[in-house]
């Protein structure tokens, strides 16, 4: 894969909030994304990563939650998922965010289609781990805030089937466009490589994945 310079991450056509939430839509999307930011990120943080979704025939919704802290806001995902039909929703979440998504997936089994960490691990939970809900994990290895050795620690968290993927060099903030974060590592690529490895995994897995909706076994 060819990765793009630094300078060519921009947006190029700016959405605004709109009831609490950042759309972006594709035309003819059969599958929709929701990402909860990660912790005091701004959602905007994760704009060029909808952008880039949304040109591959997949909606992304990025909602604003209660002081920028997902955890506050779990069920934040209850507006879109009960508003608009004809899509098969997925959830997902950077950080606290991916947290997040995880207890939202955990209560809602029958609602969502699968679930997506971005640096991020699951709690303890009643019924995902359980589950045969699809998961993907995405990791990075100089990550210093949700480190690889974290992400393995609750990997029993999550379904038996979950995808672990792990990218060479990524670190935590390059999950976002938001700038260095404290008590992360330098990543060994760039923020451009590091997001069109997260869109090309995504894309991937959620081409890939069976849309019909799994209980807990």
């Amino acid at each position: 894969m060819e990765a793009i310079d630094a300078n060519q991450i921009e947006i190029e056509d700016a959405v605004q909030a709109e009831d609490g939430w950042y759309i972006y839509r594709a035309a003819n999307a059969d599958k929709g994304l929701i990402l909860y930011p990660g912790a005091k990120v701004e959602p905007e943080a994760y704009a060029y990563l909808a952008q880039e979704l949304s040109k591959q025939n997949i909606t992304v919704a990025i909602p604003t939650v209660r002081l920028n802290l997902a955890i506050l806001d779990v069920s934040k995902a209850d507006e879109i998922i009960e508003s608009d039909d004809g899509i098969d929703w997925y959830v997902a979440g950077h950080s606290m965010g991916g947290a997040a998504a995880a207890m939202y997936a955990d209560q809602h089994l029958d609602s969502v289609n699968g679930l997506i960490l971005l640096g991020a691990y699951a709690a303890s939970n009643d019924h995902l781990k359980e589950s045969d809900l699809p998961v993907l994990s995405i990791g990075g290895s100089e990550d210093g805030l949700s480190t690889p050795e974290k992400i393995e620690e609750n990997s029993s968290n999550l379904p038996p089937k979950t995808s672990f993927m792990e990218i060479p060099g990524g670190n935590h903030a390059y999950f976002g466009v938001y700038g260095s974060q404290p008590g992360d590592n330098e990543a060994q690529i760039t923020v451009s490589e590091q997001q069109e490895i997260i869109i090309e995994l995504m894309v991937d897995w959620l081409q890939n994945t069976d849309p019909s909706r799994q209980g807990p076994m």
